[in-house]
């Protein structure tokens, strides 16, 4: 297959995982790579990038219950509790609470955004073609989105100097098994934001 255009037809933004406690200095429960705060300071450009085209933004957010009824397995590895409802870090951060009122919304449970939220809907009424992904981690929920994507047969682009992972190895190894998936998945913020302001000069 010849390689694809970057951002193909209909364009929306995916915000996954950004929260509060991305710009705390307490984390919660998950290993951070060095230099995560920073990666997800780039992603605020990204986010205003998109704004300034009015391009969808949705928002996803991981939250769990405070009785942890829903983590299912997701602590049987190397994370501790995190995301619960009742963490101050579980919130939307400042950063990115002025949504306007056409951005969305989507709160999910487990590491994709795709499995068991109205996602797949929500993108079909936007008519999207491509997907962008910033935020975290990118090994886990960003890794976990971007194949669902890809198997909805999205164009699927993760900016990789703004999102970050539980450690440099696993964030590189994801990053390399994205582009496997989709060659040219994986781009700059720079870049990418030179690709959506394109889009307002081409319309």
């Amino acid at each position: 297959m010849p390689r694809q255009p970057t951002l193909v037809g209909n364009t929306v933004l995916l915000v996954i995982d950004i929260q509060a406690s991305a710009f705390m200095d307490t984390k919660m429960g998950i290993p951070v790579m060095p230099g995560y705060r920073e990666n997800m300071e780039r992603a605020l450009k990204v986010i205003a990038a998109a704004r300034a085209v009015d391009m969808p933004t949705v928002f996803v957010q991981e939250i769990h219950r405070r009785d942890n009824i829903d983590y299912g397995r997701e602590l049987d590895g190397a994370e501790g509790i995190h995301c619960r409802e009742d963490h101050p870090g579980t919130a939307l951060p400042a950063e990115i609470t002025g949504q306007r009122p056409e951005d969305y919304f989507v709160p999910k449970r487990r590491y994709s955004a795709f499995f068991g939220t109205d996602l797949e809907i929500l993108l079909k009424g936007l008519k999207a073609q491509t997907l962008i992904l910033i935020g975290g981690m990118t090994d886990v929920c960003v890794h976990y989105t971007f194949v669902d994507g890809h198997q909805h047969d999205y164009f699927c682009r993760v900016v990789g100097d703004s999102v970050g992972g539980t450690s440099p190895q696993a964030h590189e190894a994801s990053l390399a098994a994205m582009e496997y998936l989709q060659t040219g998945a994986v781009i700059d913020t720079e870049a990418v934001i030179a690709q959506i302001h394109a889009l307002q000069e081409a319309a």
